[in-house]
């Protein structure tokens, strides 16, 4: 079984708000004539090594633009063929054979074949020094069929392990490319680093030698901003053409005029969770939790916190998953049920220490539900912790906390709650063996086991999920090929253009 390891979560490492400007200065015509974007993020890379350094911000740079791998997702979630042209599964579920694309090159020239792949395999399981290169640990060998076939055989069965293909570790990297990987990256992809000005911007450039689409920009400035505020009066004036990640929605309508501004209003893969501490009282009782979960009207939350942007979950899933749910597994407000549920645990008038990190949705979020548990005989104490530091000591690490908030922005990671040891402390066997029956049955079957897995943890109360986060952006009118969707780790540009390019 692929066991996903203990990783902070990826939202609140990033909380990336990006915001796309034309590259120059004149009107807005000339500008779109540039094929030129400046991309603004708040979060800036510390090196451009994503195998010995975590954190959001150096995949969201380069993986699909500079990296690609043999798989790739798309839109939809499904898994799609990437160098590789097409893959085949064995009957037994234990080796993948790859067929690669012909006339692939890096840009260091070099060409792209089966040793690169078996390499770059190989280099995760020996090279990485990241929590995430587990994820290969099932991998038995990697080997070269021919130039252009690359045969992969797995310890046994593993449906996710084909997911994980298309995140950072299954990034494709050249032979002869991997000396200076911190400040010079070597990758396939539609883009290639031109420049890195540390604490100012990271320049990518088109791939001249692509062996794909040709990208109709030119170049792609990632311009790194602290004051996030200054970049709504620069989209206002003109100078922004893209404001990504949108942290406060009531800001949208500061947008309002359709003949500038387009609204994209996508899903994510972020679930804001309210955890309960499942090792401590009252917690321990699924009783209380299901209570909580009762107690919270989520439909006012997420209009009360979100301005209604975001999309209501009742399990640990999104809707880019094969087995998304949707509504079945959320919990109906019934106030009343959560008092008889606290009353049968014995658990009224408890005292719950709710420590969040202080960022802005989970502090909103938080007095939303010191409210509404207020209101079923719960007494909440929300402790702001700062965050990263804090937060991840006291609540990720140690599990110091009764309640907390946070967004796991990692797709498909149903499996933290398969680890008792994570800050939840879930610990239900049941649930882990469903997982493993998922990831090592026929594609075919896997949705309807995890299926079935999520619903046990909606029904057990194992935490409670506010909402997801929207992939909402504010974009300049003209823009086109923008992703709807934050279905991976990437922020990609080869699609993008301006209308009539």
């Amino acid at each position: 079984m692929i066991m996903l390891p203990r990783r902070i979560p990826a939202l609140t490492l990033s909380a990336a708000l990006v915001t796309v400007t034309l590259a120059g200065c004149g009107s807005g015509a000339d500008r779109h004539s540039t094929d030129a974007l400046t991309v603004g993020l708040v979060a800036e890379p510390a090196t451009l090594d994503f195998s010995t350094t975590d954190g959001a911000a150096i995949p969201q740079a380069l993986l699909g633009n500079v990296y690609e791998g043999l798989v790739r997702i798309d839109q939809q979630g499904r898994i799609q063929p990437g160098l590789a042209k097409s893959y085949d599964r064995s009957a037994d579920g234990r080796t993948y054979t790859f067929h690669l694309r012909d006339n692939v090159k890096f840009t260091n020239g070099k060409a792209f074949t089966a040793d690169d792949a078996v390499f770059s395999i190989n280099r995760v399981r020996t090279v990485w020094k990241l929590k995430i290169a587990q994820q290969m640990d099932d991998v038995r060998s990697a080997t070269k069929v021919d130039a252009d076939t690359v045969k992969v055989t797995l310890k046994h069965p593993s449906n996710n392990w084909l997911y994980s293909m298309t995140t950072r570790v299954g990034a494709m990297y050249s032979r002869d490319g991997v000396s200076d990987l911190k400040e010079h990256p070597v990758g396939t992809g539609p883009f290639e680093v031109k420049s890195w000005q540390r604490g100012d911007s990271l320049v990518l450039k088109r791939n001249t030698g692509y062996w794909g689409a040709r990208p109709a920009l030119d170049t792609v400035t990632l311009k790194y901003f602290k004051d996030s505020g200054a970049l709504n009066n620069a989209m206002l004036a003109g100078d922004i053409n893209v404001l990504g990640a949108v942290q406060a929605p009531e800001t949208l309508s500061m947008f309002k005029d359709k003949s500038r501004f387009q609204v994209i209003d996508g899903s994510s893969t972020a679930e804001v969770v309210l955890s309960m501490n499942n090792s401590r009282k009252p917690f321990q009782d699924k009783r209380v939790r299901q209570a909580v979960r009762y107690a919270i009207d989520h439909e006012a939350l997420l209009k009360t916190t979100r301005a209604g942007r975001g999309t209501l979950i009742g399990s640990q899933e999104s809707p880019s998953d094969p087995w998304y749910a949707g509504a079945s597994n959320r919990y109906p407000y019934d106030p009343a049920k959560a008092k008889r549920l606290l009353k049968e645990a014995g658990a009224e008038g408890t005292s719950i220490r709710m420590r969040i990190p202080n960022l802005p949705y989970a502090v909103s979020a938080a007095q939303v539900v010191q409210d509404q548990l207020a209101q079923v005989g719960l007494k909440v104490r929300i402790e702001p912790l700062e965050f990263p530091a804090r937060w991840l000591s006291e609540v990720f690490d140690k599990a110091d906390y009764d309640m907390s908030i946070i967004a796991q922005a990692e797709p498909r990671d149903q499996w933290i709650f398969a680890d008792p040891h994570y800050y939840f402390r879930y610990d239900n066997p049941a649930y882990a063996q469903l997982l493993q029956k998922a990831d090592a049955g026929s594609p075919q079957e896997a949705s309807a086991d995890y299926r079935q897995a999520l619903k046990l943890l909606s029904q057990d109360a194992a935490a409670d999920w506010l909402y997801l986060m929207p992939n909402l952006m504010v974009a300049d009118k003209s823009l086109r090929g923008l992703p709807v969707n934050q279905v991976g780790e990437g922020l990609e540009f080869a699609g993008v253009r301006w209308s009539g390019k």
